[in-house]
């Protein structure tokens, strides 16, 4: 479901006279369904990074991600939302949603943008609240007024209420305690049970040698070369 090869990224430092700084090249990752794979390597190695190339969110400067099939890179705007309205789903570190809406509705939106009826969707993002001890008094009230632990709780609701075939996890048991990091254990084990293609960061080596089939380590993949193209 998910294959990287031979991918490639640089940035360039506008604040150092254009200089071009490749950050990771031949990057190569592949993820069957049903399979969760860790990437691994020291702090700025290049983890975050690569995840948020095969997401959509960094361009490559080379190469190709492919996602059950789908080309990632270079492909229009439009492909990239609709991979992640149906095919593509991410759990990141931080909780990032509009402000006022209530976490019911939070957890519920991507249903909701499926075409999924309102009632379903929220019946669904209740069930996962309760599963996940986020009291029910808290789900007409904003996440962005909860606990770290609590936000991060609601990420991972709003992460697994749809069946995505691929799934993106940053470090989806920080702030946890033991109770509810085995919940979102479980629910990991749930996805690759039904066959999702998992690709993770977990910092947690405990929680990475349970629910892990594979490591990468992301530190093959940076250049040894100082930045010396300047950009025109």
């Amino acid at each position: 479901m998910i294959e990287v090869r031979n991918l490639s990224k640089s940035f360039t430092l506008h604040n150092q006279g254009g200089v071009r700084l490749s950050v990771m090249e031949g990057a190569e990752v592949s993820v069957a369904p049903g399979e969760c794979v860790a990437l691994t390597g020291a702090s700025g190695a290049g983890k975050s990074t690569l995840m948020r190339m095969i997401q959509g969110n960094y361009l490559a400067a080379g190469g190709s991600i492919r996602i059950g099939g789908t080309e990632i890179v270079g492909a229009d705007p439009r492909v990239v939302i609709a991979l992640r309205r149906s095919v593509l789903g991410h759990v990141s570190q931080f909780l990032r949603v509009v402000p006022r809406v209530p976490t019911v509705d939070v957890v519920a939106e991507p249903l909701l943008g499926l075409g999924l009826p309102s009632d379903v969707a929220r019946d669904r993002a209740e069930t996962l609240l309760r599963r996940l001890n986020i009291p029910a008094r808290l789900w007409s009230l904003s996440p962005t007024t909860f606990s770290g632990g609590e936000q991060q709780r609601v990420n991972i609701a709003r992460g697994f209420i749809h069946a995505w075939p691929v799934l993106l996890l940053d470090e989806p048991t920080a702030s946890l305690d033991a109770g509810n990091r085995e919940v979102v254990l479980t629910l990991i084990e749930e996805a690759k049970a039904r066959g999702a293609a998992i690709l993770g960061i977990f910092h947690d080596e405990a929680a990475r040698a349970r629910v892990c089939d594979r490591l990468v380590d992301v530190t093959g993949f940076t250049p040894s070369k100082e930045p010396s193209e300047r950009v025109a």
